[in-house]
């Protein structure tokens, strides 16, 4: 399969698990700004939980938008913060203004505004009806 981004195929048959291939199918699927936490993709499979999806994208999550799939409270991911801002901003994903206590000062999600339920939106946009850009860091 070509989405792994490791040399850790199942051992057995040398292709990709079907709960992380399922994972990697969610994540294809939410649209740029916006991201579903891990908790969010075990419920749309109703399986699995955050751990088991969180395992699954950090073995095999390198070739799919990996960005979007992220912690429920809106902190970025580890190591990749930089990386991830880059996305959000280039993505117009929805940010809250780092506090002066946080470590980097780097932002946060907006989980409000940010998290994508799996269904269209019925306004034709994935934001609803506030797009403004003041949410927007």
């Amino acid at each position: 399969m070509g989405r792994m981004r490791s040399d850790e195929p199942d051992e057995v048959s040398g292709d990709l698990p079907e709960y992380a291939e399922r994972v990697l199918d969610v994540a294809d699927l939410i649209p740029p700004g916006r991201v579903m936490a891990y908790g969010d993709i075990a419920e749309w499979l109703g399986e699995g939980g955050p751990r088991q999806v969180g395992r699954a994208m950090a073995l095999y999550g390198g070739a799919v938008p990996w960005w979007r799939v992220v912690r429920s409270d809106g902190v970025l991911l580890s190591g990749h913060e930089l990386e991830a801002v880059a996305h959000y901003r280039e993505e117009a994903t929805p940010l809250r203004e780092a506090s002066r206590g946080s470590e980097g000062h780097l932002p946060r999600l907006d989980m409000k505004r940010a998290r994508w339920d799996g269904r269209p939106s019925e306004t034709g946009t994935d934001f609803g009806t506030d797009t403004g850009d003041a949410a927007h860091i």
